[in-house]
């Protein structure tokens, strides 16, 4: 018997549990069909010793400060700022888009007021901004929209980006400085001991119980429980009444090298659709690790595996509406996280809510007692 059982020990159902136990004192059962913890984030080491990212590269930035100090309790953190490169006509320059990138691409000069009307000499007025494409075409014009967005989009959701929300691209900003880093946040940095290590320290309370490699049907007829946390799909907890939810997954191919390093920049993407994969990953960047071997990873989206990226369509969130409206009628199920939200969240964004949605737990329960 169980006060709470917390389907998911990702970071979301990892910091509920951690709060559901060192804060209520409640007993806590929590729960995986992955063999271990830590969901997307998690990061091993390969055989060399080489640590890596399992699902991808996950970078941890915020401007939180109550996520930080939460988190830093159960990781020292190295300083860590991501710098992307993107393949374009046969050299590797910055994205997001600044003066670098428009000096480099087309061998001139310009100052950050030169680089802001280039880009403003091509940008194309629009009346309203419905789409991915618009956005960026309101933004840098379609030679560029073309260079680094529509072959990358296309690849990474299956759909043109004019088929795609505003804001699937819209988080990608453009600069007219030099700025080269990827996210701009207050606070840029990975865990010392990886992802993986954090997300142990946090279920290693001696009123959680973690079980990985074990399914949420499984369970139920082996345990009891008085309230239901839930991580995983929506649509899959209603048993697919209203249809499935779509998302884009992943698939990784793996190469370790007999060198130190391969890649000046942690990731360089391959916005061309003559590439089949999207991206390169070289993790060392990342993980800040001295290693004579390096281990990076090529990225292929797919729509089939597990979900990954909701994808973001009027229609789906109408489908989804449709389940959050159940969701809403459960008395003793609290749904949260990405794929039980259907949204795509930050990592900070995860742990923000999931900290927002224990706080609830708890004034609930004081009310109950």
């Amino acid at each position: 018997m169980y006060d709470f059982l917390v389907v998911g020990a990702g970071l979301a159902g990892s910091t509920i549990a951690e709060r559901l136990a060192s804060q209520l004192g409640a007993t806590v059962l929590i729960i995986d069909k992955r063999p271990h913890v830590a969901g997307n984030t998690h990061d091993p080491l390969n055989a060399d010793g080489l640590r890596y990212h399992q699902y991808g590269p996950h970078i941890f930035h915020t401007n939180a400060d109550h996520v930080v100090e939460y988190l830093s309790a159960f990781t020292e953190w190295i300083p860590y700022e991501h710098r992307v490169l993107a393949r374009v006509d046969g050299v590797l320059v910055p994205i997001p888009i600044n003066r670098t990138t428009i000096n480099r691409l087309y061998d001139l000069d310009l100052d950050p007021a030169g680089v802001e009307r280039f880009l403003s000499a091509r940008a194309e007025p629009l009346p309203r901004i419905e789409n991915s494409e618009h956005t960026i075409l309101s933004r840098v014009g379609r030679e560029l929209y073309e260079k680094f967005f529509r072959g990358y989009t296309r690849k990474q959701w299956g759909l043109d980006p004019s088929e795609l929300d505003a804001t699937v691209c819209g988080r990608i900003p453009t600069r007219t400085n030099d700025d080269d880093r990827y996210f701009t946040d207050s606070f840029q940095a990975m865990p010392k001991d990886g992802f993986t290590a954090m997300v142990t320290k946090m279920l290693a309370h001696p009123r959680i119980e973690v079980v990985t490699g074990c399914d949420f049907g499984w369970i139920l007829d082996r345990a009891r429980f008085n309230h239901v946390i839930y991580t995983g799909p929506i649509d899959e907890y209603f048993e697919y009444k209203f249809g499935s939810l779509p998302y884009r997954s992943l698939r990784f191919e793996f190469e370790t090298r007999d060198v130190a390093w391969v890649q000046p920049v942690g990731c360089v993407n391959e916005p061309s659709e003559v590439v089949p994969f999207t991206r390169t990953t070289e993790y060392k960047h990342l993980t800040g690790q001295t290693h004579p071997k390096t281990i990076l990873s090529r990225e292929y989206a797919t729509s089939e595996g597990d979900p990954f990226y909701p994808i973001p369509r009027p229609d789906n969130r109408e489908l989804y509406r449709k389940y959050a409206t159940l969701a809403a009628a459960q008395r003793h199920v609290t749904f949260v996280g990405r794929l039980a939200e259907y949204k795509y969240f930050n990592m900070d964004q995860v742990v923000a809510s999931a900290l927002v949605t224990f706080e609830e737990l708890a004034r609930t329960a004081a009310v109950a007692s």
